[in-house]
């Protein structure tokens, strides 16, 4: 049986996490190797967007009294939490890919200490331009988005890639893909996650 992993993928504002996740999942075999863990989030769902269980403030904090949750953190005036189900593949030795968080990631490798931890990033000159486009932050305010981002390490222990998404979308997404293909234990073989079904 293959040993299951956690891909723990995380990244800055800015660094296009979401965009590559979506060409990954779009240019992955089919049937898909790894389960993509489904998240709660205390948002309403958009259309075209990440296909979460939406939930409100009241009803995760709910969730995470009653211990719902496998992890759970807050980022940007949201919370997140991943339900123990979205995690259970990993016991079956299947491999599970979730979309993290940069402060997350001490506790998530508590849990999971032979997680492979995915840094997606870019050039501060990237990361400020496509902060500054959206109109959300202040100059100043993207500018310490930018420095947190040039002053982030992963922790010690985390077996870990770094992509950068500074140009074609697919060429970051081509880089992802083959870092991942060449990781001792990765699913090859359809069939891998029969049963299961993708988030």
């Amino acid at each position: 049986m293959t040993t299951g992993r956690l891909i723990y993928c995380m990244g800055p504002s800015g660094a296009g996490k979401d965009s590559l996740l979506d060409w990954l999942r779009a240019h992955l075999p089919t049937p898909c190797p790894v389960h993509w863990a489904q998240r709660t989030i205390s948002r309403a769902a958009m259309p075209g967007g990440e296909a979460h269980e939406s939930v409100s403030p009241e009803t995760f904090v709910a969730l995470r009294h009653a211990q719902a949750f496998a992890l759970h953190w807050d980022a940007n005036g949201l919370s997140y939490g991943v339900r123990h189900a979205q995690l259970a593949p990993l016991a079956q030795g299947n491999w599970v890919l979730l979309n993290g968080s940069r402060a997350y990631l001490p506790e998530a490798l508590a849990r999971f200490p032979d997680l492979v931890a995915v840094h997606i990033t870019a050039s501060p000159q990237v990361l400020r331009e496509r902060l500054l486009s959206r109109g959300r932050e202040t100059c100043e305010e993207v500018e310490a988005r930018v420095q947190r981002a040039l002053a982030y390490t992963p922790p010690p222990g985390a077996a870990s890639l770094e992509i950068h998404n500074d140009g074609a979308l697919s060429d970051a997404g081509q880089r992802l893909l083959n870092a991942l293909e060449v990781l001792p234990g990765w699913p090859r073989r359809s069939g891998t996650l029969s049963g299961l079904h993708t988030a």
